[in-house]
């Protein structure tokens, strides 16, 4: 049997970072989309959006430097880079509902063949789940990436045929990434970009929900 060692949620992050254009404004959602803001390529340039009224967002602060009035959506202490601004939730709002996203980077507890996401209620406990911003990105923002592990800590794969969990949008993903490989959503469904080393495309195929198909060139 071949050896690989799954990604970090660090080095997902890297990955997906690697990814983004020069210029691209880009929303970040709660989970490991949030490390992205620390792995962005220093010599591009790659504006950040927070609903909750921030576009420039920079990386995670050192402890000596946390404001703690300077939070992300999910509560967490960020820094702001030279010409942010702050704005109202409104506003924000917006910006989201108008388009003005270019990528939005979500997790998920389940994406369908066909780009149905679901990342805000599994009903698995008794507490009401919050679904925050994220059906407004997820149809609001122009481009939709999920950063994910594969399968749960079950061994359950997140990739599936169809979602059993509430959908926070239909048909809306683009890409995942996950801490085994880089997967398209394509029009005959999930095609596979890349695969981490040690792991091949018939292993990949045994942890996921749904037919994998080749990337064609």
């Amino acid at each position: 049997m071949s050896e690989f060692t799954p990604l970090s949620r660090r080095a997902m992050a890297a990955r997906v970072a690697h990814d983004i254009p020069e210029g691209w404004v880009c929303n970040l959602g709660i989970g490991i989309p949030t490390l992205v803001a620390d792995c962005l390529p220093k010599d591009r340039e790659i504006i950040l959006h927070s609903e909750n009224g921030i576009l420039g967002m920079g990386p995670s602060p050192a402890p000596e430097d946390v404001d703690p009035w300077m939070i992300n959506a999910g509560k967490q202490n960020v820094t702001l880079l030279d010409g942010a601004s702050l704005f109202h939730h409104a506003d924000s709002f917006a910006m989201i509902r108008g388009g003005h996203i270019d990528l939005c980077i979500l997790g998920a507890f389940e994406v369908a063949e066909n780009g149905d996401i679901a990342n805000w209620a599994t009903s698995a406990e008794d507490a009401a789940p919050a679904v925050g911003g994220a059906m407004d990105l997820a149809v609001g923002a122009k481009r939709i990436w999920v950063v994910t592990e594969h399968t749960t800590k079950d061994g359950v794969p997140k990739l599936v045929s169809h979602c059993s969990y509430p959908l926070t949008a239909p048909g809306v993903v683009d890409r995942i990434y996950t801490n085994l490989a880089v997967i398209d959503v394509t029009s005959r469904g999930f095609e596979v970009v890349e695969i981490i080393p040690g792991l091949s495309f018939e292993a990949l195929q045994v942890q996921t929900g749904a037919v994998l198909y080749r990337k064609e060139n």
